[in-house]
This record gives structure tokens, sequence and C-alpha cells, in this order.
């Protein structure tokens, strides 16, 4: 190849400019590599890709990384003659494995597309969550595609959290994360002296292969699994949670003074003066936010002061770096795992009473009917004029407590003048057509043991939904500024139901002669005019969840899609910087525009990705420690009857919450009778063939407890009796059996849709339902 064609060939690179964003001496970018080994047609040797692309030596080091990191991402692999082909020409699928307790798993695919069932006998050389390139072989019995593994891309366990089991003079240790099926042969000179049942850390010394089982070694020792707290640590470790900060985060920020220096102020605007209070929990030790109200002709200043953490965390350093791996701050019943140390969580960057504190400002006119007619944002410095509890704020809008009307007898008029505020942009609200679901929150309250001592409500008062709407204001105006600004950003997104959630849910509703309507685009108008028509029914509980269910997820992406739920056109999070990475994200934005710049940020899309996946571990960590936190509760309650509703309906029971203490427990399909049950998906049903007995969401059960395992953190019921026995509308409907609903175990959530399959020895061309004695 002559020079002046290298020049050419690099000069065409479609992503040169991308390149040269990031690289002083830009490489070839992935797709021109792809493209030219697509041109050549045949497997390359690096040298073969080297002299094509002429790489220079300089470039090698480089060039052989980015190598090595498309084989990482299944991009190329190697064959057997360590020449490089594209993995899209050997129909191979590249992805991420998800492991199933019972041995088989599934291949999630980087490119998205249907889950790819692997059997056990392909799980037995890989861990939940290895990356590996698959190639279809077929369908399973349930007509599922299956893949085989063809490539291990790379394993992501090096350590892992379980409990010991002593096994034939060789320890062996249980992963504590079930998903990973394999237990662990510790030889004995490397197993710290563990005993059997201790919960201990290993450091993984050899993979699993289908010649040889894992092998590891014990490098911590946590404790017994009744020890208080221990739920907590086997979390951290079972998720991957980032637990401790590096010497050098915590330097940075202790490097800080500890009062904000006047030098500081420079370009702020000084709010110092103006009576902002924060309004939070009993227990919050970090204050985002501080609100003020005033009136302005006919119309309002809302004020929202925000902690201006992005003055203290600056990108790319250690801190940075570490909030961004955190992603946000984890909430344990008892404990707290924070985004940042607590020099800045809990000081510097806390809005604490009586201080000076630097901030960002979301400053608002809102007309009569609530609609933010203006607003800007600008840094300021803030001294707040009162750390107030939701209760103590409640009580004072009610009037029911004169020693609260004393002590703040001076707040009391802005106090008011927010709730004036609130009211209105609660009517605007009702305008937009976004509605607020009942939620059932609990509070664990713990004795001196650290176990659970009682289980209560946490009920949500006027003031909570005073802050809720000051805060969706500014978030709003956030997202509308960047976008006005054409800045980019991070998005709070909603999308609306599914087709096949749509479907389900009008199945549904039809039984009970209700229609959304909307056609195939509901809007939330739509979701808000069914809730007024539902109201004050006997099973409006049941038909608001049915309802929420059907929504999707919300998720952080710098395509703006709206948000569905709220009934905003653009949303994003602006507001709690200290404990979430996007608002940290969204205020370096805001800056960056106001001084007229672009901030820098390689890949949004991978911003997004990285705080969604850090979101669901974190909800994923605390559902885990408060399961085992109630299975705990409950062990010595084996025998006592209970009343409860029916919270879930899946293809092997039901799951059954229990009133007062809000517990749920499941009622497997084998205690619901002697029949043949059909799990009926979109009814949210289980349908008795002979019987014709329905079991279905809402209802009400007495049952009995009768298993507790602390180990897998399940509870299991009996049946004592069904107070609303119904008749099946659905007799002359022959209802899909579960096995055979191929659409429904699609529309599935991973978690319930990769739930243990029954195994009878049957027919795949039989009838399928499961006999329930």
């Amino acid at each position: 190849m002559t020079k002046s064609k290298k020049n050419s060939l690099r000069l065409s690179d479609p992503q040169k400019d991308r390149e040269a964003m990031f690289y002083d001496h830009p490489l070839p970018s992935r797709e021109l590599i792809l493209n030219i080994m697509t041109e050549q047609g045949v497997p390359l040797s690096i040298e073969q890709l080297v002299h094509l692309l002429e790489i220079n030596e300089s470039e090698i080091e480089a060039f052989n990384k980015r190598i090595r990191a498309m084989e990482r991402q299944g991009q190329i692999m190697r064959n057997r003659k360590d020449d490089f082909c594209i993995s899209e020409k050997l129909n191979l699928i590249p992805g991420r494995i998800q492991g199933h307790a019972d041995g088989f798993g599934f291949l999630i695919p980087d490119q998205g597309g249907d889950d790819i069932f692997l059997s056990s006998r392909e799980m037995m050389q890989v861990l939940h969550n290895d990356r590996v390139m698959v190639q279809t072989i077929g369908q399973d019995r349930k007509g599922r595609p299956e893949g085989k593994v063809i490539e291990i891309l790379e394993r992501k366990n090096e350590t892992l959290v379980g409990r010991v089991v002593q096994g034939q003079g060789v320890t062996i240790v249980a992963a504590e994360d079930k998903r990973i099926n394999q237990d662990f042969l510790i030889p004995y000179h490397l197993d710290m002296g563990a005993k059997p049942g201790q919960i201990v850390v290993i450091e993984i010394t050899a993979q699993p292969s289908f010649k040889s089982r894992p092998m590891g070694k014990v490098v911590q020792i946590l404790g017994n699994y009744a020890d208080s707290g221990m739920e907590i640590e086997i979390a951290l470790r079972k998720h991957q949670l980032p637990y401790n900060f590096s010497e050098e985060t915590i330097r940075i920020a202790e490097s800080f003074s500890k009062k904000v220096s006047e030098n500081d102020f420079k370009g702020r605007v000084d709010l110092r003066d103006l009576p902002l209070i924060t309004i939070d929990g009993e227990t919050a030790r970090d204050f985002d936010d501080a609100v003020y109200a005033e009136s302005i002709d006919k119309n309002w200043r809302l004020i929202v002061a925000i902690a201006d953490v992005s003055f203290y965390v600056q990108p790319d350093n250690a801190l940075d770096k570490e909030a961004f791996d955190r992603g946000n701050s984890v909430y344990f019943p008892r404990r707290v795992i924070p985004m940042l140390p607590e020099a800045l969580s809990n000081g510097l960057c806390s809005l604490n009473p009586h201080v000076d504190r630097l901030c960002m400002v979301c400053d608002m006119i809102i007309d009569e009917h609530g609609k933010v007619i203006s607003y800007k944002f600008y840094p300021s410095v803030m001294e707040s004029k009162a750390r107030m509890t939701y209760t103590d704020v409640s009580a004072i809008l009610k009037e029911t407590s004169p020693d609260l009307t004393e002590k703040y007898k001076s707040i009391i008029p802005h106090i008011k003048n927010l709730e004036s505020v609130y009211r209105i942009l609660t009517k605007q609200r009702h305008v937009r057509g976004a509605i607020e679901f009942d939620s059932s929150e609990t509070i664990m309250i713990f004795n001196d043991q650290g176990k659970i001592d009682r289980i209560e409500p946490v009920i949500r008062n006027e003031a909570h939904r005073l802050i809720e709407e000051c805060m969706l204001a500014a978030n709003v105006c956030a997202a509308n500024f960047l976008i006005e600004h054409e800045h980019p950003a991070l998005y709070r997104t909603h999308e609306g139901p599914t087709e096949e959630r749509l479907e389900n849910l009008q199945i549904f509703l039809a039984e009970f002669g209700f229609m959304l309507t909307g056609g195939d685009k509901p809007t939330i108008k739509d979701y808000a005019a069914l809730i007024e028509k539902i109201k004050g029914r006997p099973d409006e509980h049941l038909l608001q969840t049915v309802l929420l269910r059907s929504m999707q997820q919300a998720v952080y992406s710098p395509d703006n899609t709206g948000h569905f739920g709220l009934a905003y056109e653009a949303y994003a999070h602006f507001t709690s910087p200290i404990r979430r990475y996007p608002d940290l994200l969204i205020h370096r934005a805001i800056k960056a525009t106001l001084q007229k710049k672009t901030m820098p940020a390689s890949n949004w899309h991978a911003f997004g990705q990285h705080c969604s996946m850090t979101e669901r571990r974190a909800d994923d960590a605390t559902r885990d420690v408060s399961s085992w936190l109630k299975c705990y509760y409950m062990q010595d309650k084996i025998g006592e009857i209970y009343e409860g509703t029916v919270a879930g309906v899946t293809s092997f029971g039901l799951f059954v919450s229990i009133d007062g203490i809000y517990i749920e427990g499941l009622l497997h399909v084998t205690e619901l009778g002697n029949d043949y049950f059909t799990y009926d998906k979109a009814r949210h049903a289980m349908v008795g063939e002979r019987s014709h007995v329905i079991y279905r969401l809402g209802d009400r059960l007495k049952v009995k407890l009768v298993r507790v395992d602390l180990e897998l953190s399940k509870i299991d019921f009996s049946l004592e009796s069904h107070q609303e026995v119904q008749k099946s509308p659905l007799k002359d409907r022959k209802p899909k059996s579960f096995f055979k609903d191929k659409q429904a175990h699609k529309s599935k959530t991973r978690a319930t849709k990769h739930k243990s399959p029954t195994k009878p020895s049957r027919s795949p061309k039989s009838k399928k339902k499961i006999r329930a004695k």
C-alpha cells in the first residue's frame, strides 16, 4: 500500500473526528477496523492488520489495546490459528450471562433482542455476569432460542461472598448469590480455619470449566450468618457495591476547609438573608435542598436551592470517579452507603442550618394557575434558617401544635407561602393528567439486638407532597433549560406501556367492565380518567396496582422521550446531587451552559446505562436485606394464622401480603386445592380447571405460616381459607397453560421469567397444567 493510499484510508475513517477528540495521535477507529476486515473477507492476523492499516511503531501498543478491547466486547474473536474474525460473520452473539439457582441460565445479548436459554451443561463453564460469545443451536422445549457458549470474553467474578460447607476433607463454599450455582472448592491450607456455617469472602483462583470445578481461597471471615448487620455485609459483596472509600478519595474530601470561605462567593448571588428552610425526615443527615416562596402581584416566586456539589467534586479526579462508580447512595435499614465521603455528604455539601453553604438555585415565577412562566439558574451562597421535619411542618399546617407554632412563629408565614405554591402546583398536576398512585412504604423499628421489633407504615403527609411538588418544578426547569440551550443532558425518561402490556391490561380491565381509552397510544390522562372512575370501589387498590404494573421502568437516557407517569415532555434529576450522580451531571451541564461552554462528556449513553444499572443494583441490594430481616422476624412464628391480600400472581403460586406487618410470602400452587390450575397472566389469576375457582390479585386469604428459609430469604404459607372464592367467568374459554404461553413468557420481567421451570416428565406436545394436591 502506498503512502498516499494509507493517508487516504486513515482520512476516510468514519469516526476520525471522534478519535481526534480523545487522542493526540488518533488510531484507526473500531468502525474502520471492522470495515477493513469485511473488505478483506477472510480472517486476518494481527500482523496483517498492522500492515493494512499502516500502524507505525509508536502506535503498536495502543493498537493492540484497541484490538483486545474489541475482543472483550465481542466485536471480533480469535480462531484456532490466532487470526481475527468478525463475530457477526460467524453468527456469534456477545452478551452477559444471567444465572439461575436451578443451574440453567440465559444470555442477555448486548444488542438487545430475545434472551438465549443456556442449559445446565453450558452453565458449567461460566458464572453469573460473565461476558461470553454464544452461538444459537435451535430452540428449547418452550420454544425459546437456545445457545452454546463458544467463547468466554470476560470473567466478571474475581471475589464473592459465600457460606462455608465442609465435605470430605475439603472446604466447600456455596455462593450467597444463588444465581451462581457452582460450589467452590477451597484447599484446606487456604481456608483460614473457617468453620461450617460461617460467611466468608473468597478470591477465585480457578474459574469453572467442563473438566473442573471452580476453586478459591478464603481472604476474609465475616462471621456467623445471624450476626447483627451480617445481612448488609452479604448484600454489599453479593451485589458488588463499592462501600470503602479509597485513601485518595477521603484525602480530597477532607482537604477542603470545614467552613465556606468568602473567596468562594465570587460570581455568586448572596441569598443569606432569605429565609430558606430545609424539610426532611427525622433521620436524615444530608440535606440537598432548601425552599422559599413569596407572593409577587398575582404570581408566586419559588426558590429551590440545591447543594452545589459540583463545586467540590471536579471531573475525573478520584473523588469523581468513586462517585460515578457508586452512582447513588444506598439506604439500608440502619445503615447508609453514601455516594460521597462524610466530610462532604454530611458536611460542606449538606445545607445544615445557620451556616453558609454554596448552592445552585432554580428561581421560578409561577402564575396563579400553577404554570412556571419564567425561571433562571444561578450559583449562590445561602444560610438555611431552620432544619424542619415533615412531621413538624404537617403539624404547623394543620395548626395542631401550639408549641411548634410558637417555636417557628417567624418562619410560619413562609411555610404558608410554600403551602400556597404547593396547592397551585397540584392543580397544574391535575391539568396535565399526572396521577399519584397510593404506595405502601414501610419502616422497620429495631430492638437493641439489631433485629426487627415491629414494622410500621410510612404515612405521606402534606409536607411530603409540598416538597415533592417544589422539586418536580425545579427538575422540569433543569431539563427545559438544557434543551433550550442545546446542551447534552441525562434525562429521566419513562415510557408508556408496551403493546403487549397494554393488550394484557385491556383484557384484565374488561373483566371489570372498564376500558383504558387512548387506543394504541394512551396518555397518562387516560390513566387518570380511569383512576377517577374506580375511586371508592372495593377493588380500587387492585385496579390501581394493575395499572401501575402496566407501565415501564424509568431510566436515565440522553434521548429525551419524556416522562409518561409525571406527564412531562422533559424531565431531569437536579435536586439530589449529594446522593445521585445524574443530578451532579445536570449541575455541571447547567454551569457549563451559564458560562457559554459545553461540558465535555465522551458518551452520554454510557452514563445513562451505568446510572440506571447502579440504581437497580441498589434496589436489589436493599430488597435482599429487607427480605432477610423479615424472614428473621418471622422465624419464631411458624404455625400462626394470618389474614392477607394476594399481592402477586405467578405461574408457580401466589404472593400474599400479611395485614399489619407488611410481609410477603409464597402460597405455592400445590396449596391451592385438589385441581389443575392454569396461570392467566393477562388477568393476574390462577384458574382451577375442574372447580373453576379463581385466585386473583387483590383477593383476601387466610393463611398459615409453615416455613421460613433464612438461607434463601423465603417465607411459605399454606391456605386456611379463601374469603372471595369465585367461579371462573372464563370456564367456556380455554385459557392457555403457562407452559405454552410463549407471549406471556416474553413479557415477564427477567426476575419472574427466569424462575425455575417445573420439571415434570411429560411429552412437550401434551397438554400441560399444574396439578395441585
